[in-house]
């Protein structure tokens, strides 16, 4: 299985696959309500049957080629990931996203990891736009975004309900042209991802 390293405090980007349902599970639970503030990713594993479907469901994308889903390992312990919920390549568009333990936050880990998920979507799929759609109350998202070089494009008001309660949606994004005009938006390596793409596993849902 392929690793990429996401920079010198031992953290990698590695596929996510359905055979590793225990694992993720068990990450899961350790920042269940941290994540499930904003993203419904915390209810839908709820336990082994769901987290191996919910794995299987981005293994099914990867396998269409309508997704990718990548966790991110830390001292050898998946904390969180990153990944293309949609990923529509007849269109140019896709629509990135990530989720993260608390353990782990304030480390830069989703800004780098999405980093280079997006360099992929550019460089090497031909991608024209990657979005981030994101509640307006989840600010460390919107910092990724920002962080990211992304525009706000708007807002879409009361957009989806929420565990009983509307809430706002932004919609942040950028395009192939300025993202490859940027020499601070690629990462370290840009060839890496495609091996990925190549390999194994799949995608996922949305902060």
């Amino acid at each position: 299985m392929f690793a990429i390293p996401l920079g010198a405090d031992n953290a990698e980007l590695r596929p996510l696959e359905p055979w590793q349902a225990e694992e993720f599970l068990a990450h899961m639970d350790r920042g269940r309500e941290f994540i499930g503030q904003h993203i419904g990713l915390a209810d839908a594993a709820a336990d082994l049957e769901s987290a191996r479907g919910w794995l299987r469901s981005y293994a099914e994308k990867t396998a269409a080629d309508a997704g990718r889903l990548y966790g991110i390992w830390l001292d050898g312990v998946l904390v969180g990931g990153v990944l293309f919920r949609v990923f529509d390549t007849e269109k140019g568009t896709c629509e990135a996203g990530c989720w993260l333990e608390p353990a782990a936050a304030g480390r830069g880990l989703v800004t780098r990891a999405s980093r280079i998920i997006i360099d992929w979507a550019f460089r090497e799929r031909g991608m024209h736009r990657v979005e981030w759609q994101v509640s307006s109350a989840n600010a460390p998202s919107i910092n990724v975004a920002k962080r990211l070089g992304m525009s706000r494009d708007g807002v879409l008001r009361s957009h989806t309900s929420y565990r009983g309660a509307r809430q706002d949606t932004e919609v942040w994004s950028v395009l192939a042209h300025e993202w490859l005009a940027d020499d601070t938006a690629a990462p370290a390596s840009t060839s890496a991802p495609a091996s990925a793409s190549a390999s194994a596993s799949a995608s996922a849902s949305t902060p």
